[in-house]
């Protein structure tokens, strides 16, 4: 991989590649890794058991992809979560 990330950079990476509404996409945009890039990257930093676990799960995925996303963009948010302003969790 011809990118020079630091841990921490490669720890979200995973991380955002687990959550199922990030889709590959933001990924590219915040750290210039295309999809191949990221699975590669997962391949080298998991254990075999794990990348495995997460290809089974992203293929065929609709919401790892923005184009065949069937939702609006945004994010969801539960009709019993708090409003965040100001970095400030607000009371109901």
């Amino acid at each position: 991989m011809k990118h020079d990330l630091d841990p921490i950079q490669i720890d979200r990476i995973i991380e955002m590649a687990w959550e199922d509404r990030t889709t590959f996409d933001a990924i590219q945009f915040q750290f210039g890794l295309k999809e191949q890039d990221v699975i590669d990257l997962m391949r080298t930093h998991m254990k075999t058991s794990s990348f495995k676990m997460w290809r089974k799960r992203v293929s065929g995925r609709k919401t790892k992809h923005e184009k065949k996303r069937t939702f609006a963009k945004g994010r969801f948010k539960c009709s019993r979560q708090r409003s965040i302003n100001n970095n400030k969790i607000s009371k109901r």
